[in-house]
């Protein structure tokens, strides 16, 4: 059991400061969704996924249930690296269907979170044994050449997360990644796909107000960290379906003009009455725009699941 830290809480901290700075500064203005996730944070997501509106993980788990087999089978990993690892739940599906094979030796949870890591390591260790469990602290979208390459590897993007970016931003990662992949390696990605915008919406929306606990905890963190003086009572949560982009935006919407301060990066802001901050885009795909997408960054779509119902996929890839 060993852990790689390519990300200080001093990196965090700037990474902060500059995003915060730069969102709060743009025209419309804008928070990055990973700041959702502190402790109170991710306990709203979890419980998110087991809302009724929220289908994702649901869907997702069903899929991973139903392949397991069949992924390691192809795959043959001998390292399974999962990237934005969190708790590692879902991937003991994976690891139990390449521990059945025998191929798999290694298990290379990536998460920017060192606590998120080191919570979830004992346990893998003491289920899996023999099992080479190496964390790794570090952002992936920055520090993919640094991974453990041993193959062939099985990188698996779970959660719809790959959801989060723009397309610019969603394309230079993904031609990052295949470049890093290797000859037998392969790319386990989960995608949301479009429906019907009300049911979508209903997902990002809940009668029971957690997504929207959820999204105003972002700036719950801008005032701890940075100084701010967000008063959350005063936004509130929007969810909103882009028929154009074929995204869901969460926004939070200012209720009365005020102004904001974030003392740590002295900072003022004007929020305008009804003025919207986007806080997370959450694309929805289909299989040709997946497979499209693999292919211009020199990937090869190989397979393609979905559960039932048609809600959510994963897709194997390779280089």
């Amino acid at each position: 059991m060993t852990i790689d830290r390519h990300l200080t809480p001093a990196d965090l901290a700037a990474s902060l400061r500059a995003d915060v700075r730069a969102g709060l500064t743009s025209t419309p203005k804008t928070l990055p969704p990973k700041y959702f996730y502190d402790g109170q944070g991710s306990e709203l997501f979890e419980d998110i996924t087991r809302l009724p509106e929220y289908y994702q993980t649901r869907a997702e788990a069903t899929i991973l249930a139903e392949r397991a087999d069949e992924i390691a089978d192809v795959t043959k990993a001998r390292t399974l690296v999962e990237l934005g690892s969190g708790s590692s739940e879902k991937t003991h599906l994976l690891l139990r269907a390449l521990r059945r094979i025998g191929s798999l030796e290694s298990y290379v949870p990536v998460d920017v979170s060192a606590d998120a890591i080191e919570w979830a390591m004992p346990g893998l260790v003491a289920d899996y044994p023999g099992l080479d469990v190496h964390g790794v602290v570090a952002d992936f979208e920055r520090h993919l050449h640094l991974l453990p390459s041993d193959g062939p590897r099985l990188v698996a993007f779970l959660g719809g997360t790959i959801g989060n970016f723009e397309p610019e931003h969603r394309a230079a990662f993904l031609a990052s990644l295949g470049e890093t992949l290797q000859p037998g390696d392969a790319l386990l990605l989960g995608t949301d796909l479009v429906k019907d915008p009300e049911r979508l919406v209903r997902a990002y929306d809940d009668t029971a107000g957690v997504t929207a606990a959820f999204d105003l905890n972002v700036l719950h963190v801008v005032n701890r960290e940075l100084g701010g003086t967000f008063d959350v009572d005063r936004f509130e949560h929007v969810a909103v379906w882009d028929a154009e982009r074929k995204w869901i935006e969460m926004r939070l919407r200012s209720r009365g003009e005020q102004r904001v301060d974030v003392r740590a990066l002295d900072l003022s802001v004007d929020f305008a009455d009804g003025e919207e901050m986007r806080t997370e885009v959450s694309a929805k795909f289909t299989e040709p725009r997946v497979a499209a997408e693999l292919t211009g960054a020199g990937l090869r779509l190989a397979h393609w699941w979905t559960d039932t119902a048609g809600d959510f996929a994963l897709s194997l890839a390779t280089a």
